[in-house]
């Protein structure tokens, strides 16, 4: 069982940046893949970011490339996600996400425990 806590969310201008962060519990943090998901007001979750087991490969969602950075500290059991140059369009509710498997890592049916969700307001 892996219990997941999500924190950093708020309310930025566009331009700006914000750091989430998500705690694990549990002794067996380094054997999860860990996702960043996001979902806006009558839109399906959609994949974010996913991180591999020791960190060494990392995936991003084009809408995010090259703005967001996703990292994860074992020895703190905890994952972040760097968000730089947000937009309007990255408001969401952000929920991290944990898995054994890294085969489908943009499928949010394929994760096994959820936090609660952090949002992140992004005005213009």
């Amino acid at each position: 069982q892996v219990q997941l806590v999500e924190s950093g969310g708020g309310l930025v201008q566009a331009g700006g940046s914000l750091r989430l962060s998500c705690a694990a519990s549990g002794r067996t943090f380094s054997q999860y893949v860990m996702g960043w998901f996001r979902q806006a007001p009558g839109k399906e979750r959609e994949f974010v970011a996913a991180i591999s087991w020791n960190g060494g490969l990392r995936y991003y969602a084009d809408s995010v490339k090259g703005r967001f950075t996703i990292s994860r500290d074992n020895a703190r059991n905890t994952v972040y996600l760097q968000m730089n140059s947000l937009k309007p369009e990255d408001t969401a509710v952000y929920s991290c996400a944990a898995d054994r498997s890294l085969r489908n890592y943009e499928r949010f049916r394929d994760y096994d425990y959820w936090g609660q969700g952090t949002q992140v307001t992004v005005s213009s």
